[in-house]
């Protein structure tokens, strides 16, 4: 069970119970929102716009085969990445506390591997060195997203979420910006981004210090309970399970469209590519002042009203709705109008996720790092499944249009599946 809210409004530190090692502090709100805006700049700029531009540029004519490899292999080992992680963050035991050490030896793995990435030339070797990017990417992640239930009392996880919300969607637009001003020098961009994503995850650690968690209890160790532990029974934890199922759907909609952009705009739209490098970035752009407004505006509200799962069916008819955009526009203006749209529907959907799966955790939150990283799969599986997907779409079923059909079909599924939740408004 989660702590006590103390007379402040903070959660109450309980290192003993391992469930709030200490209250958010005042400047815990813009750190979370700038380390998601570089984690996610890193993010969009490298799967958007560096990665398929070095995969194009060794084989053009099998660039959309060779891009979903590269990208389902990586998410395949990513999947559980997360879930372990933020297991083993759980029991970890150390001067800086649980989460700490996890995030910043993933932002150094990230780092590292990232530097060595445009020097390829390889198919496989770029998989390879892909792999190790995401995994250590995840084991960033995995812990600072926990950080939002073991510091926050429910009440305030509304406004948590939108600060990760506005530095998601403001990170991917700039990291798109950035990536695609660099993409003629791809070991450029991987650099300045490793780089960025290490000094950051520093600078957060040493801000927003965590209690000590050496003291802390910390039943036996079982390599069977452990394993054993990342099965959650949607029997008896249903609500978990459609939580699950609804950010499934509502990320494959959004990755089966954000993957392919560039080449959308490429072979879609007509662009050359260098025009579509350009381009973009003026798409994130075009979408980023509605989606600000709307992840800003949908936290507050949400918390103000106590409620989570309305803003979510707004997000999905709005997504529905931009996504149809290209299909009968296909050209920029289209483009650009679903961006605008579609920002407005992601920025709902993230000013409102991660509250709501904070609040259908088992335990109240007991193992929020596992149990937090288990619903990450829910990220992971889609954005696995999203370029073999997308591939067959484009090459045997309706090319780009029937892509944009799945997706809108996808994310008014996402909204659908919220409906049996009973314990979240």
């Amino acid at each position: 069970m989660s702590t006590p809210a103390s007379k402040t409004g903070s959660p109450t530190p309980s290192v003993a119970s391992g469930t709030s090692p200490t209250p958010a502090r005042r400047g815990l709100l813009p750190s979370l929102a700038f380390t998601s805006m570089v984690l996610f700049a890193t993010y969009a700029g490298l799967t958007a716009v560096l990665l398929p531009n070095q995969v194009a540029g060794i084989d053009e004519a099998n660039k959309i085969a060779n891009f979903a490899a590269v990208s389902t292999v990586s998410f395949i080992f990513t999947l559980f990445a997360q879930p372990i992680v933020g297991a083993f963050s759980d029991r970890t035991r150390s001067r800086l506390g649980r989460r700490a050490p996890w995030m910043l030896m993933g932002a150094a793995g990230g780092a590292i591997f990232l530097m060595g990435l445009g020097s390829l030339d390889s198919i496989l070797w770029i998989t390879v060195f892909w792999v190790i990017i995401q995994v250590s990417l995840n084991a960033l992640q995995g812990p600072l997203t926990a950080i939002v239930p073991d510091r926050f009392p429910r009440e305030r996880r509304g406004v948590a979420s939108a600060m990760v919300g506005v530095g998601t969607m403001a990170g991917s637009t700039a990291g798109v910006l950035v990536a695609g001003n660099l993409a003629k020098d791809a070991g450029t961009g991987y650099t300045v981004f490793g780089t960025a994503i290490l000094v950051t995850a520093l600078l957060f650690v040493l801000l927003n210090r965590d209690f000590p968690s050496t003291g802390a209890p910390r039943t036996p160790f079982s390599w069977k309970q452990f394993f054993a532990g990342f099965w959650i029974s949607p029997r008896k934890h249903p609500d978990f399970a459609w939580a699950f199922a609804a950010r499934f759907f509502f990320i494959l909609g959004y990755f089966l469209v954000f993957t392919f952009q560039l080449y959308i705009l490429t072979d879609f739209i007509g662009l050359s590519l260098t025009d579509a490098n350009g381009a973009i970035g003026l798409l994130s752009l075009a979408g980023l002042g509605s989606t600000l407004l709307a992840v800003t505006l949908g936290g507050w509200w949400s918390d103000k009203i106590g409620r989570r799962k309305v803003f979510i069916y707004v997000a999905a008819a709005f997504m529905v709705v931009g996504l149809s955009f290209p299909i009968l526009m296909p050209n920029m203006t289209g483009m650009i109008i679903m961006g605008i749209i579609n920002g407005i529907g992601f920025g709902l959907y993230m000013a409102c996720d991660t509250a709501l799966m904070t609040e259908v955790l088992p335990g109240g939150g007991k193992a929020a790092g596992k149990d937090l990283g288990i619903l990450n799969i829910a990220n992971n599986i889609p954005q696995a499944l999203s370029p073999i997907v997308a591939g067959v779409l484009i090459t045997s079923v309706g090319g780009y249009p029937a892509l944009f059909i799945f997706a809108m079909v996808s994310v008014a599924i996402a909204g659908l599946v919220l409906i049996p939740i009973r314990t979240v408004r």
